[in-house]
């Protein structure tokens, strides 16, 4: 398997370097040359072995592939009593796949532990070290952080913006005691940290410098592993579901998308977004804008430029890398992205959304633990609350849980009254001593503190 960039200014690349390299050299992000058929398991396979039914053909002849089952039965071993992605039937036709129980208690858990031990195992055959730069709205980065710590060919700089993250998710961050780890506040937006992160690798005598790798989902391995849960819900099922699915970054989407587009059975996939909705209005209206960001109860999703969308984008325009490079081009330079009339019937589609503001937010959270006995963190309960429509139709629908309501205590207790007991990985998260470095959203200074980490 070969890759190419969606902006059409490489030749084809191996995965092994796709790997290492976070965005291509052209500005735009890797995408396979292809897109393999999804595996057929038999029945009572379990999730590692789902996971590397679909890595495989994406990995081809990459040095890992001899590795890959050790790997992800490595990865998935630790994910709850119930194992990996466990899937509830709450109502008739309304399943829940809970996506929380891993090391940091969310679904980016899924993807960057076995991102974590593909980059140890490479480093220790290739015999390097790598600058692992990342940005996050919440969750990616304490599962990155959880992925990368304590490696030996492994230095992790992860960007979140001041006082826009909960208290758990940066303690998380902030308070992992390890050499390697270095958890850094942007003054300004998710947005600001992202452009930073995308600076940086777009300075080529940097990024080699540096070695820098990416774990963002501008990192094709994450959607990659996140394909996996897709189609592990068709398994179990015996049948095509469609999802409701809480996204900013538009990566968790993508992975359902690649699925259906795989032949996976995958139905109808529904984005679910909190105030900041650019991916809503989107999908019903042709356009994105670069609006400022407010911030809501579900910060993981208060982004306005999600990285993702760019491949899917690639996708709908017939995989022509000038168009998408022009297109590309023209969203920041203008502050909007407009579909031509074809483009966005099709994306409507394979897609539809829906949205809803904080208050609306609390009020699905007390509304399904009333009627159900569950609890819902602010991203899950957007999941919950769009499946809606589907699920009164008459259709079968797939909502994904995605942070353990622990890590939002204040919205579930103004849902509920009372927050939710933490877990046992968070159960002295707050008497842990933490570790910050703050900086503007400056390139210069994100570059010397680089520097200083790689001393």
């Amino acid at each position: 398997m070969k890759y190419v960039s969606t902006r059409g200014g490489t030749q084809p690349t191996s995965f092994d370097e796709i790997l290492l390299a976070g965005p291509a050299p052209d500005g735009g992000l890797y995408v396979p040359v292809q897109w393999p058929e999804a595996p057929r398991l038999a029945p009572g396979a379990s999730y590692h072995e789902m996971v590397t039914a679909v890595a495989a053909p994406f990995m081809g002849d990459s040095l890992l592939s001899e590795h890959l089952p050790r790997l992800a039965a490595e990865a998935y071993a630790d994910f709850g009593p119930q194992g990996p992605a466990p899937l509830r039937e709450v109502a008739e036709r309304r399943w829940l796949l809970d996506l929380t129980s891993g090391p940091t208690l969310s679904f980016k858990d899924y993807a960057l532990q076995l991102l974590g031990r593909l980059f140890d195992q490479l480093l220790e055959i290739q015999g390097k070290r790598i600058l692992v730069l990342g940005a996050t709205s919440g969750d990616t980065g304490s599962a990155a952080i959880e992925a990368c710590r304590d490696r030996a060919g492994i230095d992790i700089v992860i960007l979140y913006p001041q006082g826009r993250v909960s208290d758990i998710q940066r303690r998380q961050m902030t308070t992992v005691d390890s050499p390697n780890v270095h958890a850094v506040a942007v003054e300004g937006t998710f947005d600001d940290c992202q452009d930073l992160v995308k600076a940086a690798f777009g300075d080529a005598a940097v990024r080699s410098r540096m070695a820098l790798a990416a774990i963002n989902s501008i990192n094709w391995a994450r959607i990659l592993a996140q394909i996996a849960y897709y189609l592990w819900v068709g398994h179990r099922l015996g049948r095509k579901v469609n999802f409701s699915v809480p996204t900013g970054n538009f990566g968790n989407v993508l992975a359902g998308w690649a699925a259906r587009r795989m032949g996976g059975p995958v139905g109808r996939l529904v984005v679910a977004n909190n105030h900041n909705r650019g991916l809503t209005r989107l999908i019903s209206e042709g356009l994105l804008s670069i609006d400022e960001v407010r911030p809501t109860l579900a910060p993981a999703m208060d982004i306005q430029i999600p990285s993702n969308l760019e491949r899917y984008l690639f996708e709908l325009g017939s995989r022509r890398g000038g168009w998408m490079s022009e297109m590309m081009d023209s969203y920041r330079s203008r502050g909007e992205l407009r579909l031509d009339k074809e483009l966005h019937s099709r994306l409507s589609e394979d897609f539809e959304a829906g949205w809803l503001d904080d208050r609306s937010i609390v009020e699905v959270i007390a509304a399904v633990h009333r009627k159900h006995g569950l609890l819902l963190d602010p991203h899950s309960a957007l999941g919950w609350a769009m499946a809606e429509p589907l699920r009164a139709a008459g259709e079968e629908v797939v909502s994904i849980a995605t942070a353990h309501p622990a890590k939002f205590p204040e919205a579930v207790a103004e849902a509920v009254g009372s927050s939710p007991d933490p877990p046992s990985r968070l159960a002295d998260l707050s008497r842990r001593p933490e570790w910050i470095t703050v900086i503007p959203a400056r390139l210069g200074r994100l570059l010397s503190l680089l520097e200083e980490t790689r001393r």
